[in-house]
């Protein structure tokens, strides 16, 4: 099979105007950024509100291995198997972020016969959103030190500073740094640090955003620190959110592409998964949800993580409610969480693993089941999607499609990696039947539930946790923020994604435990409190051999090594 990069160079594209129309997007709502992209004006939300509604499909997945269960390829197929069935279906996706692309993930373009091309554009820069998110954030830390600077009349603490710097890289040596060094013209000394982009609360708050000045508002809200009094500094009481905002007026647009079967896909936003909503930007959704048949969108690992935070946090900020959601499972995945096989990510997989052994993909199967009952929790119809590999074995096959029998949810074997939208017929079949039933879609919890019960809630019904234990600080913390009148927020769980508990290394559908909060953090900007379960990285490093040593340009100028 040839490489994903000589797939998408292969791939004919159709001008990006072409593929708009079939959205019902006029050329004067698009701003072509060469031939690989183009932005669609917000106003097209507007203009396409009469058009029919199409149905709302969420892509989720059991709790993936570190190399990941092929949510965005299972998307990106299930589109393109809707063309297969004459329906049209557009997919939204996040955008990649350059640091898990040049250090151990690779791109995030899909994959095989189902990704969006081209793959380089996409998996590198693509229209400048990520650096106008890191623009924006670190125009804020400047805003900041250069307060400190000018007499500090806010009375802002800088040892209760909560804001810190971002950059679009893995670089682990900038998590701790101390900035302020020379002489007084250079600032104050202080301990900060950077986070990766797509953990920014900008790049957090322009997903969620509505409009324009829904941005520009959740600008305002963004929480820097405390004064000496301990109440909040936001950006607008720095003077930085209308900057900050006029920065992303671009940003804010979503980016039209294509996959290599021309289907619509929509590229906006990337969120971290773990401690933000993982999921691309509600003003794709508004555009895509009056364009098509049906409309696909990803949330970010598991179905605990990522769909939960899209059920109860963007559909919150949306009001857009899903009719069906997709589950992905592998093979792989499955035999993983029977606890018998270690997955390294960046290494091949244990070689034991690819032997035929539909029992081990059985012990795994109580993961599968946890994630069906949180996607029925929300009064969601639930469907198996297996992503097909060629080293599965058919009786691997038949053990999922016995597990989802047994837990009464379709499920449709998909080959859409090696087959494109012809391998995903069967599961462009199954959505529509589970698309058609009658849903009766609900958030886990009330807004005016506290916030140490809304954790909780998510703890024992989404982790299967017996309950949650706060630390001193936490505790402090979530009584402060209820005390500032953000009770009322959602909650946005940072924790791994390889477990359903808060231990990376514990497989399957774990019991007995309790969720460990560390600390309790509010992202006002962005709308939700996020309580801290375990060691959280928000700034990756490389491993020993990163995608970057492989990416490079051949004698034609063209990229070699991307994957």
């Amino acid at each position: 099979m040839p490489s994903d990069l000589a797939i998408s160079r292969a791939a004919v594209r159709r001008p990006l105007d072409e593929v708009a129309a079939t959205m019902g997007i006029g050329p004067h709502l698009l701003e072509p950024y060469g031939n690989a992209a183009a932005k669609i004006s917000l106003a097209a939300i507007e203009e396409l509100r009469e058009r029919p509604r199409a149905k709302y499909v969420v892509v989720s997945a059991i709790t993936p291995t570190p190399l990941g269960s092929g949510k965005t390829t299972t998307a990106l197929g299930l589109g393109q198997g809707f063309r297969h069935i004459d329906k049209l279906g557009v997919v939204t996706i996040r955008q990649p972020s350059m640091g898990p692309t040049l250090g151990i993930k690779g791109g995030a373009a899909g994959g095989g016969y189902a990704q969006v091309v081209p793959m380089e554009a996409l998996n590198l820069h693509l229209t400048g959103d990520m650096h106008a998110v890191t623009a924006a954030h670190n125009l804020l830390s400047a805003m900041i030190g250069n307060h400190l600077q000018k007499k500090n009349h806010l009375g802002l603490d800088p040892l209760q500073i909560t804001w810190r710097r971002v950059l679009d890289v893995n670089d682990r040596e900038l998590r701790n740094i101390i900035t302020g060094l020379g002489g007084p013209a250079d600032g104050s000394p202080r301990q900060d640090g950077f986070d990766i982009t797509a953990a920014s609360e900008v790049m957090a708050a322009l997903s969620l955003c509505t409009s324009l000045q829904d941005l520009r508002d959740r600008m305002g809200r963004i929480m820097v620190g405390y004064d000496g009094a301990g109440e909040p500094v936001t950006a607008e009481m720095l003077k930085a959110a209308g900057a900050m905002t006029v920065i992303l007026k671009d940003a804010v647009k979503p980016n039209l592409m294509q996959t290599a079967e021309q289907t619509p896909v929509l590229v906006h936003c990337g969120p971290f998964g773990n401690i933000a909503t993982g999921n691309s930007s509600i003003v794709a959704d508004l555009l895509g949800i009056h364009s098509g048949d049906y409309l696909i969108t990803e949330a970010g690992f598991g179905a605990d993580i990522g769909a939960e935070k899209f059920f109860n946090i963007k559909c919150r900020a949306s009001g857009l409610t899903p009719d069906a959601a997709v589950i992905v499972a592998t093979v792989r995945d499955l035999k993983t969480h029977s606890d018998k096989h270690r997955v390294v990510a960046g290494r091949p997989l244990p070689p034991e693993m690819l032997v035929e052994n539909p029992d081990d993909v059985f012990a795994g199967a109580p993961n599968l089941r946890r994630q069906i009952a949180n996607i029925r929790r929300h009064g969601v119809v639930p469907v198996v999607a297996v992503n097909a590999f060629p080293t599965d074995y058919e009786s691997e096959h038949r053990a999922i499609i016995e597990i989802a029998a047994e837990e009464g949810v379709r499920v449709a074997i998909s080959h859409h990696f090696t087959q494109g939208g012809k391998g995903a017929v069967e599961l462009a079949e199954a959505v529509a039947e589970a698309c058609s039933e009658p849903t009766n879609f609900h958030r886990l919890y009330a807004d005016g539930l506290p916030l140490v019960d809304k954790i909780d809630v998510i703890a024992r019904e989404m982790y299967g946790a017996d309950g949650v234990d706060l630390s001193p600080l936490a505790a402090r913390q979530l009584e402060k923020y209820e005390r500032a009148g953000f009770g009322d927020l959602p909650v946005c769980i940072a924790k791994t994604h390889l477990s359903l508990s808060a231990d990376p290394s514990i497989k399957g559908a774990p019991t007995g435990w309790r969720l460990p909060v560390r600390e309790v953090r509010a992202s006002l900007g962005a709308g939700f409190i996020y309580p801290i379960c375990g060691d959280m990285r928000t700034m990756p490093g490389l491993s020993s051999a990163p995608a970057a040593e492989r990416i490079d340009i051949d004698e034609a100028g063209e990229i070699v090594g991307l994957s």
